[in-house]
């Protein structure tokens, strides 16, 4: 078994490089000044617990605490990553949810250009994993796909996705199991040192100790539980690789839901405000009622916020509806949301992008693969007017209801410009090789260019991908049992660095 301290060879870039572009979102000015990093996690790396460190570019989150200038221009600091669901490109798999930290080594430098590229300047090593666990500390939580019908039952807990299996979940023994299934998708770290993850089967939002038992759970409106012949249905219509019972793990009719989220597009993105104290989570595209079933109608997304101020008890206090982009002028098909993030006071960060397109796909060029930034400050607060089961804020096709004012939307960093990428070496279209971007970038953080405040409105923005753990040297079932991905690729989990410049005395986080 191998354990990595990802020692990567440390590299330039040029952080003083003209603006790339500029965007104006609610009278206020944002500067994409330059990609400033790369750095990845070989496919094969291997956590404590002896399975392949993958796909947890799903969400991170930077400890800002952390987070420190040394004197030679170099930082340090410790980022939390959440894999999704596991292995899952050949079917969902007992995957036990976990958090892995790692500490990251960044080192600009002044002289990578697209004639002398750099290589990789952030550098991972990896720390720790927790594992997450139910209400009653001991069950696991799965990544399997949930149940078709029926739920999990926790004394102060809403009734709780769960998935049905036998034995050990992995083809071994046949006792019926159940499980809390977690589809992870966002991360933020709580004032209190607990973690708050965002799910796509619920979708849900959890709350967890330190240790990985699970505390709060957050269920959200009804308009956007899944509902399926006429009762709940948290399947995602995604089945099993080992065999589960009779009726489990076999994918589930109708396989669209007609109303709630569709399947594996739950919430998707999530983030705290800058005090710790408000919660927002976001639908990675429109409710199937509200025409996620259609590529060209699933643009309008919900976006909810909670005062979790009482951390045990959070409150559901806003509703507003944002505007996904299109990926083409054509307008015949969405770019859906990977990840928020809360800048300041109704401004955010949102992760969109196209799919199938890079590493290990059959295009490999992305068309559309952007963090922009939406404003809420004039955005109709939908709170209590369309939660109903039955209630739409849009038709089937995806027209939304008059009187409804959804966010501001302003484009902003373009992670497809070549002449970015390849100042690093990397590159978006071209040859397949293991420099091509992944697919999936799904996560977002930030942290000041100064090492401490930020006073002077410059920030570092990092994102990591998601490599669906594939990989042809994997393990998984605390390493008892090896697998290959079928595609034959290797994708590692990479990163990227932006620098940006924020709206002048910006203040994203409270001292």
């Amino acid at each position: 078994m191998r354990f990595f301290p990802f020692a990567l060879a440390a590299s330039t870039v040029n952080l003083a490089v003209a603006q790339v572009s500029t965007a104006q979102c609610s009278g206020k000015k944002y500067t994409y000044e330059g990609l400033a990093g790369y750095g990845f996690v070989p496919n094969d790396g291997r956590d404590k617990y002896g399975d392949t460190l993958g796909g947890f570019g799903s969400a991170i989150a930077l400890d800002r605490s952390k987070w420190e200038k040394n004197k030679d221009g170099s930082y340090k600091g410790v980022l939390y990553a959440l894999p999704d669901r596991g292995w899952n490109t050949q079917g969902t798999i007992n995957y036990q949810p976990r958090i892995h930290k790692f500490g990251i080594t960044f080192t600009p430098k002044p002289s990578a250009t697209v004639a002398a590229p750099s290589g990789p300047n952030l550098v991972f090593t990896y720390k720790d994993t927790t594992l997450l666990y139910g209400p009653d500390g001991i069950t696991p939580c799965t990544g399997l796909d949930a149940d078709p019908t029926g739920h999990i039952s926790y004394p102060g807990f809403p009734p709780l996705p769960g998935a049905t299996f036998l034995g050990d979940g992995w083809g071994n023994g046949d006792t019926i199991q159940r499980a809390i299934a977690i589809d992870g998708e966002g991360l933020a770290l709580g004032n209190d040192g607990t973690f708050w993850i965002s799910d796509e089967y619920g979708p849900y939002v959890y709350q967890f100790k330190p240790n990985g038992k699970m505390i709060t759970a957050i269920r959200p409106v009804d308009a956007i539980i899944p509902m399926r012949n006429g009762t709940e249905s948290f399947s995602a219509n995604s089945p099993y690789l080992f065999p589960g019972p009779p009726g489990f793990g076999n994918g589930v009719i109708p396989a669209d839901n007609p109303t709630g989220r569709d399947n594996n597009k739950g919430f998707e993105g999530m983030t705290l405000s800058g005090d710790g104290k408000t919660l927002f989570v976001a639908l990675q595209a429109a409710d199937n009622q509200e025409g996620g079933l259609k590529a060209t109608g699933r643009r309008y997304i919900r976006l909810l916020k909670y005062d979790i101020t009482v951390s045990s008890s959070p409150r559901f206090a806003r509703e507003y509806v944002v505007p996904l982009p299109f990926q083409n002028a054509a307008h015949t098909k969405v770019a859906a949301e990977s990840e928020i993030f809360h800048i300041q006071d109704g401004s955010f960060f949102i992760l969109a992008r196209d799919s199938s397109a890079g590493h290990g796909q059959a295009s490999p060029t992305s068309v559309y693969r952007h963090i922009d930034i939406f404003n809420i400050d004039l955005a109709t607060n939908i709170k209590g007017q369309y939660d109903h089961s039955t209630c739409a804020i849009a038709d089937a096709n995806g027209v939304l209801n008059t009187g409804i004012t959804p966010a501001e939307y302003c484009s902003f960093i373009d992670f497809n410009i070549n002449a970015q990428l390849n100042r690093f070496g990397v590159h978006n279209g071209g040859v397949q090789d293991q420099f091509l971007l992944n697919e999936k970038w799904e996560s977002i953080g930030m942290v000041p260019v100064d090492g401490k405040r930020g006073d002077d409105d410059e920030w570092f923005v990092f994102s990591l991908s998601d490599n669906d753990f594939i990989t042809q040297n994997g393990f998984l079932n605390f390493g008892q049992t090896p697998y290959k991905d079928a595609s034959g690729f290797n994708l590692d989990n990479q990163a990227l660095v932006f620098k940006i410049k924020l709206p002048i005395h910006s203040a994203p986080f409270p001292v």
